[in-house]
């Protein structure tokens, strides 16, 4: 039984990767989630992925104590009546909602969190961040398994207090992309020009993932490359604000908005650039290297993991300048952008599959079937 507050973004990937890909002889996967937000991207849709979902009333991104009553009421029936041998959270309120109904339904579960990033850094300060940290440490207490998608990820958690080492497993993420057009095919679908640098930024227009930095970077890079162009893929709560920024520069900057064809995207760019203050392991930047395209990134959370400073792609401070800097450089220096492309293709297709992905996660519920059953052995 996966559980998962909605269907947008990394998570939601994962959980339509696994659906598609798992063994259907072996494993009864069941999905359950709220309602997508109207800033959000909704996978299901963009992807056309056919995956049958359970809709859980009250469950979805804001929290509201009515409504989140109302799912966990929704959940433990649901558990109830399916038994499931293994209850795998995704996202921060579903991961509490469903370990909490998992305990109190009475089945008797196997309970494994995963955490795609965490909300330790770029998202509260104060009082806000200790009552996150409790909470986490609480519900690590109720959890058999602690999945993180880096390594990076769980040692940051670890330092937190936030479960035992031998409760963690790592397993990166694993996806699929669509096949990548040509790059003057990208460019017209997108009408870029075919003759001008292009970056390209694919992500949510939300606080943590800093796109006033991107508007800062990008206004860095336009000094010294005047014709450089600026593509942005994603929507969010500040996308109004984006609009507005880029008001000044109405020819460099291409706010497309949410699209299926990220692949298009990527195509089309000569550099992918990532402005985070926190990720956890970002699969827009496996996208990108799956792609063939170097990648200008902060180096935050576990995206050490995916690019290879130096041969895959560059990453730098969270600053503007510094952002800029490695943009141009590699924007000015094509043999070096086409190698780091190459280099990053051949990374990411290896380490970062789909079906090595289903695979280790089949992997996670044998083990603790296995368990279960040893301990009832044993009882």
């Amino acid at each position: 039984m996966e559980v998962i507050a909605r269907m947008s973004g990394g998570a939601a990937r994962h959980v339509i990767e696994l659906h598609q890909l798992r063994n259907s002889e072996e494993f009864d996967h069941r999905v359950y989630t709220g309602h997508v937000e109207a800033d959000e991207s909704d996978l299901m849709r963009l992807r056309s992925a056919a995956v049958p979902v359970h809709r859980v009333p009250g469950l979805g991104r804001s929290i509201r104590p009515t409504d989140d009553c109302r799912a966990l009421t929704h959940l433990i029936k649901a558990m109830r009546e399916f038994r499931p041998h293994v209850v795998h959270t995704r996202t921060a309120k579903a991961g509490a909602l469903g370990r909490v109904a998992a305990r109190l339904s009475g089945v008797g579960p196997a309970r494994v969190h995963t955490f795609h990033g965490h909300l330790l850094y770029g998202y509260f300060s104060g009082p806000k961040r200790r009552l996150y940290v409790q909470a986490e440490r609480f519900l690590a207490s109720m959890s058999d398994r602690l999945e993180t998608v880096g390594f990076q990820v769980r040692d940051d958690l670890l330092k937190a207090g936030i479960g035992r080492p031998e409760q963690y497993v790592v397993i990166p993420p694993g996806i699929r992309l669509d096949p990548v057009p040509d790059r003057e095919t990208a460019r017209d679908l997108l009408d870029l020009p075919r003759d001008v640098p292009v970056v390209a930024f694919v992500g949510r227009l939300t606080q943590v993932k800093r796109p006033d930095r991107l508007i800062a970077t990008a206004e860095a890079v336009l000094r010294r490359i005047p014709d450089c162009r600026f593509v942005v893929c994603g929507g969010g709560e500040l996308s109004q604000e984006v609009e507005q920024g880029v008001a000044p520069f109405p020819h460099a900057f291409h706010l497309l908005g949410w699209r299926r064809d990220v692949e298009t995207v990527y195509s089309a760019a000569d550099v992918v650039l990532l402005t985070s203050d926190n990720e956890g392991t970002p699969l827009t930047l496996i996208e990108a290297g799956m792609a063939g395209r170097p990648t200008v990134s902060t180096r935050v959370g576990s995206v050490a993991e995916v690019v290879r400073h130096g041969e895959t792609g560059l990453l730098t401070a969270c600053d503007a300048s510094e952002l800029a800097e490695q943009t141009v450089r590699l924007l000015s220096d094509r043999v070096l952008a086409c190698r780091m492309g190459e280099s990053a293709r051949r990374w990411t297709l290896s380490s970062f599959g789909a079906e090595r992905l289903v695979a280790d996660t089949e992997a996670l519920y044998r083990s603790l079937s296995e368990e279960r059953q040893d301990c009832r052995a044993h009882s």
